[in-house]
């Protein structure tokens, strides 16, 4: 066993299930699958570990319901099916849990719980006294009423900002696929599967963009989106087969399978990951080199002098992404000025806001305090 796999100090998991592991190809529930996975979740349950179930298969189960090949392309339909769908899926998680003995609670969340803080608080709160009552939570977005999450978002994210938002140590992520390799394993047979991943490259995510099965939303695109979530935050991250012979008990008992992605850093306070991955950003500012490095390697505050423009309109307060020259996102934080503001003092002295904005109420674009960012 790898020392990165000693798991001893693991106690709080998120376990993302998809699509392709409650259904057989055809769309169908795969009772017998689910109900193995169901089983080893409770035994680890019941050596006291908090188990928080991220479930997708919502709009797949109603769309088997409708006789539906494939899941429709309108917004309408899915939020229909996911309406059909929901109500049978959570049916069946109750019954099978019940086997064992266990209590499970439903929870849908929308974008928006995470996007305000004090909705992201109270969901916070409730998710942890779920899990004091030791009862498993089971999580998927709120679909019917949801119109980012269908369109644009998939669950393997939302797993990764559940288990930012509750601090989880580990989120596994159960899929048709061993893990991350090198190239498409389906196009090249000779694709090597990386065991163990410390950063996150570019050539890494241009070589995922590739979708799932014909009734999931999600690819190994999004899983490496999660995983960048769980690396800055604190947490390990795997991605695995749910199709190994109880996969859930090996990677717990420390056995190299799939791929596990090692965070580099300590888990950040929870302002700081609010920001980081709480609230959608409103809008872009782009800095040069030398702002780069300062917020990179300095923990300084961001100036107007390092701004080269600003992308989107927002207002004071306003959560935004800052982008190097090149176009990668190096940091997100709270807007001290609008979106026209911060294009008139772009590239101009801190001491000169106030000769052009006719007044001046900070030094900083976005002060270090309410500023993440993405460290390489």
């Amino acid at each position: 066993m790898s020392n990165s796999r000693k798991w001893d100090q693991i106690n709080r998991i998120v376990i993302k299930i998809g699509t392709s592991t409650l259904t057989n190809p055809n769309g169908e529930l795969n009772f017998e699958h689910i109900k193995n996975l169901l089983r080893e979740i409770s035994y680890w349950h019941n050596q006291g570990k908090e188990i928080i179930l991220v479930s997708s298969g919502a709009v797949a189960v109603g769309a088997h319901r409708m006789n539906f090949s494939q899941v429709p392309k309108t917004m309408p339909e899915k939020q229909a099916l996911a309406a059909i769908g929901q109500g049978e899926l959570i049916n069946l998680y109750e019954e099978m849990f019940a086997e064992y003995q266990k209590v499970i609670a439903q929870v849908l969340l929308t974008r928006g719980d995470f996007d305000h803080r004090l909705s992201y608080l109270n969901a916070t709160n409730a998710l942890l006294a779920i899990l004091n009552l030791n009862v498993i939570p089971i999580i998927n977005e709120n679909d019917t009423i949801s119109t980012v999450e269908i369109k644009f978002g998939d669950n393997d994210t939302l797993s990764a900002m559940v288990a930012a938002m509750l601090n989880a140590d580990m989120l596994i992520i159960l899929s048709d696929v061993d893990g991350l390799y090198d190239c498409d394993p389906r196009v090249n047979k000779n694709a090597q599967l990386f065991t163990e991943i410390t950063n996150i490259t570019s050539e890494m995510e241009n070589s995922s963009l590739n979708r799932g099965s014909s009734f999931s939303s999600g690819g190994m695109f999004t899983k490496l989106k999660a995983a960048r979530i769980c690396m800055s935050y604190g947490a390990h991250m795997i991605i695995a087969n749910n199709a190994v012979e109880n996969i859930i008990s090996r990677l717990l008992n420390g056995e190299t399978l799939g791929t596990l992605f090692i965070p580099r850093y300590e888990k950040m306070q929870a302002r700081k990951k609010w920001i980081a991955f709480g609230r959608l950003a409103q809008g872009t500012i782009v800095v040069d080199a030398g702002a780069e490095a300062a917020l990179a390697n300095n923990g300084k505050s961001l100036l107007p002098s390092g701004i080269i423009k600003v992308i989107g309109a927002f207002d004071r307060g306003a959560l935004v992404a800052v982008e190097n020259a090149q176009g990668y996102e190096i940091a997100r934080g709270i807007t001290n000025y609008s979106s026209h503001e911060t294009g008139l003092i772009a590239g101009c002295h801190s001491s000169d806001i106030e000769k052009i904005l006719h007044e001046k109420d900070y030094d900083e674009v976005i002060h270090r305090n309410n500023l993440w960012v993405e460290k390489s």
